[in-house]
């Protein structure tokens, strides 16, 4: 998955200015200015558009995590340089406080069917022998699903 889609798409989600955006990066770790921010929330067809590195991603998914849940004391949320589908899920997840019969939830307003076994397969340890890889088109149809939540457009109810 692009992190810059990832990024625009949380953005229209919650609703959020650049002067928010940049403050959930600085409540990740990274200092951002508008410039640097406005070119990942670009198109690639834009000749200005800058993609966003994992680093930089992780950084702005851990500040949701504190903007929604607060910050630990005395601890220090890690910063991937790589980052998988299945750790934006779950780092989601984390922000959002959900638990399985959420997500799930919010996959079947979108038509897609797991069970709640399908799910946990995303957020096992890779080693692990029933570990899944969720492919682009699983955070896609999340994000969509959190769209309709968060930003239903009119005509579509809640809920679905």
């Amino acid at each position: 998955m692009k992190n810059n889609f990832v990024l625009r798409n949380l953005r229209y989600i919650f609703n959020w200015g650049d002067d928010k955006m940049m403050s959930v990066f600085a409540k990740g770790g990274l200092e951002t200015d508008r410039t640097e921010l406005s070119n990942w929330l670009k198109r690639e067809e834009d000749q200005d558009y800058q993609s966003m590195h994992d680093k930089h991603l992780s950084h702005f998914l851990n500040g949701v995590i504190i903007e929604f849940r607060g910050k630990k004391e005395g601890f220090e949320m890690p910063v991937e340089k790589q980052l998988t589908n299945n750790m934006v899920l779950r780092k989601l997840r984390i922000a959002l406080n959900y638990k399985d019969t959420d997500m799930l939830a919010i996959l079947q307003s979108v038509d897609l069917k797991f069970s709640k076994h399908e799910l946990s397969a995303f957020f096992r340890r890779p080693d692990h022998q029933h570990y899944r890889e969720a492919k682009d088109q699983i955070v896609r149809n999340f994000l969509m699903g959190l769209k309709n939540k968060y930003r239903p457009s009119p005509g579509i109810r809640e809920g679905r």
